[in-house]
């Protein structure tokens, strides 16, 4: 019996085996519950700036919105729900979020493989289902064809340890995500102050506004305000990208970061190889002036030696999957 986890895993599969039938970018990424809420969040921040003149938003109104926003995707029944204030305002501003930063969220990736007829029935996934593992609900397993609960009692320290853990991870894959996806904006938002770089909510407001007049990617406008100061001077760039003046040393520490990695994809031909070398970078660059015994530097040094384990596994499949193949075409991108 195929279980739910098997299920969601499937699903992401098929998405990346597929993806044309998704979007006409082979960069575009699936946007889980986390990065789901995030999205909503700064959505919504943008409808409150247009409506109140403020970038920001409670945390309860995004809670309440984020509930309202999941029935009503999945269809699920919302009529003892009070619609949250500028709603249509805040579903079209995540859409559009989304769309920019090359995304795709998972309701729309499941409903768009069951209406393609992309997975069998034994592997549907219901709208109460998904809406509990989107909401983090879910808190059972499959097991001989019975659910059963299983609670797991964790020690205070290992608690601090899988959230330092999960930090780390989020970091790492940030990094990860953006090299890929540089129409990322909620990788970027993760990581454009980790490690510090005095890049604060007004620098990350900053160029979020001057990203929008420009309609371009957050990333990108980092990337051009920093390349008109280096071929043209800060007296140059001042006059076009005024709020940004305060953030040159910053914005300039992150973009060169980025440009390294970018680097070692395009020098280090062997996948295999290059993969192992970015993660090698982004951890001596997260963990650099911290001590050895720091937590942190080695809840990344776990998350980067499994996220090595796991792209040499992804590279190894694909390798075996095209020897025995007879088209010579790769499986995946």
């Amino acid at each position: 019996m195929v279980t739910f986890q098997q299920k969601i895993i499937h699903l992401v599969k098929c998405f990346r085996r597929q993806w044309p039938l998704f979007s006409n970018s082979e960069r575009t990424t699936l946007c889980g519950a986390d990065c789901m809420l995030m999205a909503l969040q700064l959505s919504m921040a943008e409808v409150n700036k247009q409506h109140h003149g403020d970038f920001a938003v409670s945390l309860s109104d995004v809670l309440e919105t984020w509930n309202y926003l999941l029935h009503d995707k999945l269809g699920l029944s919302y009529e003892n729900m009070k619609e949250p204030e500028n709603y249509a305002d805040v579903k079209k501003a995540y859409h559009a979020f989304l769309a920019r930063s090359n995304m795709l969220d998972l309701i729309d990736i499941c409903q768009k493989c069951y209406s393609l007829g992309l997975l069998p029935e034994d592997e549907s996934i219901s709208p109460v289902q998904l809406l509990e593992f989107i909401s983090g609900v879910m808190n059972a397993q499959e097991n001989n064809g019975s659910v059963l609960s299983t609670p797991t009692q964790i020690n205070r320290q290992g608690q601090k340890h899988m959230k330092v853990t999960i930090l780390a991870k989020k970091f790492v894959c940030s990094y990860l995500s953006l090299l890929v996806n540089s129409k990322d904006d909620l990788a970027l938002a993760h990581i454009l102050n980790v490690p510090d770089r005095g890049l604060g909510r007004e620098a990350f407001t900053n160029l979020k506004h001057a990203s929008q007049e420009r309609k371009m990617s957050i990333f990108l406008m980092a990337t051009s305000f920093i390349r008109t100061i280096e071929l043209g001077g800060r007296g140059c760039a001042s006059s076009l990208y005024d709020p940004l003046r305060a953030h040159v040393k910053g914005l300039s520490n992150f973009v060169n970061f980025i440009d390294k990695l970018q680097e070692i994809v395009g020098e280090i031909l062997n996948t295999r190889i290059a993969g192992g070398r970015i993660l090698s970078t982004v951890k001596m660059h997260l963990i650099k002036g911290r001590s050895n015994g720091d937590p942190f530097c080695q809840a990344v040094e776990e998350v980067v030696q499994d996220l090595d384990l796991k792209i040499k596994n992804i590279i190894d499949s694909q390798q075996e999957t095209l020897t025995a193949g007879t088209t010579g075409v790769s499986p995946a991108r």
